[in-house]
């Protein structure tokens, strides 16, 4: 069994209000109002997505512009 010790999510701004967030390489995806939520359900999200015992150690969160506002 291969455990990855971080996940990285790459977070914005949605269009239509709150955060987005998405995890390249996984399959997981989480929204939120607000960025302080957006942190618990990524956090929620990747409890989900891997068993205990697979599940990374280290979280990384990447806010970025939303496209159009470089």
């Amino acid at each position: 069994m291969h455990t990855e010790k971080e996940i990285i999510f790459i977070a914005w701004e949605s269009p239509e209000g709150g955060y987005e967030a998405h995890s390249p390489g996984h399959s997981i995806y989480t929204q939120a109002d607000n960025f302080e939520e957006l942190k618990a359900m990524v956090h929620d999200a990747v409890c989900c997505h891997f068993e205990e015992d697979e599940r990374p150690r280290i979280i990384r969160l990447h806010q970025v512009l939303p496209p159009g506002d470089e």
